[in-house]
Parts: C-alpha cells; sequence; structure tokens
C-alpha cells in the first residue's frame, strides 16, 4: 500500500507534461480535468462516484467517516476524462486518524478544477456544513456545484427550504437536487460537471479506473461489508489490512486479510457466535470481489486486537494512512 495519498499531480507516472505519450485522436472539444467531492461524512459522495464508475471503488456505508483515504476515481467517455477525488468528510476530529482524514480532504479543494460541494438535503445545513463551506471559500477560483443529494427523502417545499439555506453557505456556479442512490438527475449532474471542465487531454489510459492497487481496494470493500453487517456494534473501530494477494496460474486469487479491532470485545463481535459473523463478512465481501476483480477469489480473513491503534501514527501508516504533520 502507498503510504500516502498524492496530491493532485497531473504528470504522476505519466511522461510528457501531462498527456499520455501517444494520445489518440480525440475530439477538438475533449474536455478533462480533477473534480473533488466534499461534504461532511454520510452525505453520499461515495455513492455518487459508484454510480458514476459503475463499479465499486469505495466503501459505502450508512455510517459516517466511512471514507478514508482519498481516491483517484478515473471516468474515460469520448467527449471527456474525468478524475474524481473522492475525499473523507470533514468533522471535527477526536483521534490522529481523524485528523488525517480532514486534512486529506482539504488539501484536495485548491487543485480541483470543478468542486461537487455535496450536501444532504433532507437535512437543515450543519456547523459542519458551514465548515466545508468555509474550505470551499479558500479556493475562489474553482467553480463549485452544490449537490443537494437525498432530495427524494422529503417533501418538495421542505427541500426548496434546505436548498435556500445551503445556497446562502458560498457562491456557487450552479446548484443542483440529485439523488444519487435512486439515480434522480446523477446524470444530468455529470453533463454539467463536465461542461465545467477545462479542454484538455487524457492524463489516464481509457480502461483504467482508479490509482489505487487492488490490495487497497480489496481492503475498503471487505472493510464495507464489516461496517454493514456490524451496523453500531462496532462504530469505526475497524481496520483492514491485506496481507497477501496473489494471482494464481489458473485464473483465481487468493487473498488474506486481517481486520483490526481495538477491543476484545470488539473481537468478539466480529467473530460472533461459532465464527458466524465472521464467515457472513467474508462470504460477502468474497462477492463482491469476485464482482470487482471478475475472476474467482479465494478469501482468508483473520481478527486481531491492536488497540487504540486509531491514535497509533505507526500503524496507520502501515495501514495506509499518512497523519498530518504537527502545525
Amino acid at each position: 500500500m502507498s503510504t500516502e495519498p498524492p496530491d493532485i499531480d497531473r504528470t504522476s507516472d505519466v511522461p510528457h507534461g501531462g498527456a499520455l505519450p501517444f494520445p489518440e485522436e480525440l475530439p477538438p472539444d475533449h474536455r478533462s480535468g480533477f473534480v473533488a467531492l466534499v461534504g461532511k461524512p454520510n452525505v453520499g459522495k461515495s455513492t455518487l462516484l459508484n454510480a458514476w464508475l459503475g463499479v465499486k471503488l469505495m466503501a459505502v456505508s450508512p455510517k459516517p467517516q466511512t471514507t478514508r483515504n482519498r481516491l483517484l476515481g478515473i471516468l474515460t467517455r469520448p467527449d471527456a476524462q474525468i478524475i474524481f477525488v473522492d475525499t473523507p468528510g470533514i468533522h471535527l476530529p477526536r483521534t490522529r486518524l481523524g485528523e488525517y482524514m480532514v486534512e486529506t480532504a482539504r488539501r484536495a479543494v485548491p487543485d480541483a478544477d470543478v468542486i461537487l460541494f455535496t450536501v444532504d438535503v433532507s437535512e437543515p445545513p450543519s456547523r459542519a456544513d458551514q465548515e466545508v463551506a468555509r474550505v470551499i471559500a479558500g479556493a475562489p477560483d474553482v467553480p463549485v456545484v452544490l449537490v443537494l443529494n437525498k432530495v427524494d427523502l422529503i417533501a418538495p417545499e421542505v427541500a426548496e427550504e434546505h436548498r435556500a439555506a445551503y445556497e446562502v453557505l458560498g457562491t456557487y456556479t450552479v446548484s443542483m437536487p440529485v439523488s444519487a442512490l435512486s439515480g434522480y438527475n446523477r446524470d444530468a449532474l455529470l453533463e454539467e460537471t463536465i461542461a465545467l471542465l477545462p479542454p484538455g487531454p487524457r492524463y489516464y489510459p481509457e480502461d483504467q479506473l482508479t490509482d489505487q492497487q487492488e490490495r487497497f481496494v480489496a481492503a475498503e470493500l471487505i472493510r464495507e461489508r464489516a461496517l454493514e453487517l456490524l451496523q453500531q456494534e462496532v462504530p469505526h473501530a475497524l481496520a483492514v489490512m491485506v496481507e497477501e494477494y496473489k494471482e494464481r496460474e489458473n485464473g483465481t486469487v487468493f487473498i488474506a486479510a486481517t481486520i483490526f479491532t481495538e477491543r476484545d470485545s470488539q473481537k468478539g463481535i466480529v467473530i460472533g457466535r461459532d465464527g458466524a459473523m465472521l464467515k457472513r463478512i467474508g462470504r460477502e465481501a468474497r462477492l463482491a470481489l469476485e464482482a470487482f476483480l471478475e475472476a474467482k477469489v479465494y478469501l482468508e480473513l483473520w481478527v486481531k486486537v491492536r488497540k487504540n491503534w486509531r491514535r497509533d501514527e505507526r500503524f496507520l501508516r502501515q495501514l495506509g494512512y499518512e497523519p498530518p504533520q504537527e502545525r
């Protein structure tokens, strides 16, 4: 795993100033650029990204703060290449992991070509939404789309009331009600986003979906299934480390991973009676992995206790997180 999510870099792994070395013939109005999905936790940023890409790259869960790393998701069409930067939700951090997540999201804002400020319009603005708006205001030259997600959960008159409250938080190029889950206005939002991108080349090969290794995606999918199945029993004290990832000659993929908890009681919950919960997590994670990898997967899961791992900088680095430096 990489030890630090890089800043947006248009030349990383791509020679000759950022464009592909031998670009295929592109239309003269081809657009490309980096789109930052920014918002507080649990507003649907990862759901939007997964839907647009047509494949699950990031953990999605009703629990807040599911996204911990910043991820590049790459959508390539004949007329455009959109490099999505899905960020952790901006919140008040209580651990070194939380500090890392917030700093990661903040760093994504000024380098973006377009910002999608995603909010949960089924609720009025919170202090967290106000903080996100303040962070976005630090990049005044970047077009911002106010994405009013979860509009399908409330009556139209309530949605309009909440929309007006969100619009006064900042200055936006456009605001758009959507439902990432049902698909309402999802395609229209994508077209609006592409229209705001500058003309440009492709920065990544057309078949590349992400800059993350398969090991990272595997860990995310396992963690998602654990979060979903455990609900409120083990809130955010779970980490997943892929210890072994092998593609065998017969086409199957062998993955050995460890689920870390912070307390012995949490370990017992993850394992479940007679190992039933761990088996269920493994079964559902294996199916998700097979769908993503398009291959048969043999998944081996273990559970270990790592006390207070969210405050352990050395362990956070082993997981692929680089805690922010002291200021």
